[in-house]
């Protein structure tokens, strides 16, 4: 049975959450997946977790020695992988049964290259984040409800736009060479990803966020002093909206 999916998992520390997170892909009611986990020199007890899974031959492990970051071990699994499609998920997030299947038939029937799907925070946060029905460029700098977790991909339109390997943020940059590249990003509107907000998330870390955003806008995005300013006022006030102050 050939893959149609390729599953991206950076995990660093993640010991009280990963087997949760695997169930979770393990459990999709759509089979045709290969789960690819880039293990970033983890000191938690995570690798004794992830030792669990590795006779599961519809997944790969591959162990850093050295801390390396989120964004260096997406790069590697992305080399890593040769399925049509590709999704992502992080190390404490969760995904519905039915994630895949229905993520899949959005974009087959409609030929989109590029999605995402609605999702619900859990932990220190609860909410329901209804996304905008689709980003083009100009919408995500001014508002980057687009979750890591939720996105699938035309795996050939990736090529050589990859995550940043240092700073925060890293995901932000790959998302807005993506758009740029392929033009849209479409929402499949349903609640099928549910993503963890803890105390040392980066979520929790919005004026550290917003440094790197500035400095992302200005050098990679090429944006002007009030085109970036003007982003970064309506990121926090979006923020606000789905997050709250807190």
């Amino acid at each position: 049975m050939k893959n149609e999916i390729d599953i991206i998992l950076p995990n660093f520390n993640s010991a009280k959450y990963i087997s949760e997170t695997i169930n979770s892909v393990i459990n999709q009611s759509f089979k045709k997946w290969k789960l690819i986990i880039v293990d970033d020199a983890s000191k938690d007890g995570a690798k004794n977790i992830l030792s669990k899974f590795k006779n599961d031959k519809r997944i790969k492990i591959y162990w850093l020695k050295k801390n390396k970051g989120a964004g260096f071990c997406r790069n590697y699994a992305i080399k890593k992988s040769n399925s049509k499609y590709v999704a992502f998920i992080d190390s404490d997030d969760v995904w519905k049964k039915n994630k895949l299947k229905l993520q899949l038939e959005f974009m087959k029937k409609n030929k989109y290259n590029f999605t995402y799907t609605f999702y619900e925070t859990f932990g220190l946060k609860i909410r329901k984040i209804k996304t905008p029905l689709k980003f083009n460029f100009v919408g995500f700098v001014k508002n980057t409800s687009i979750g890591t977790s939720t996105m699938m991909i035309l795996r050939k339109d990736i090529k050589k736009i990859r995550f940043a390997s240092e700073g925060i943020c890293e995901d932000y940059t790959f998302k807005c060479d993506l758009l740029r590249k392929v033009g849209f990003a479409y929402c499949l509107n349903k609640y099928l990803t549910k993503y963890r907000v803890r105390s040392n998330s980066l979520q929790s870390s919005k004026i550290r966020n917003l440094y790197w955003i500035w400095k992302i806008n200005s050098n990679v995005n090429k944006l002007g002093f009030w085109e970036n300013f003007n982003s970064l006022i309506s990121i926090s006030i979006n923020s606000f909206t789905k997050y709250g102050f807190k």
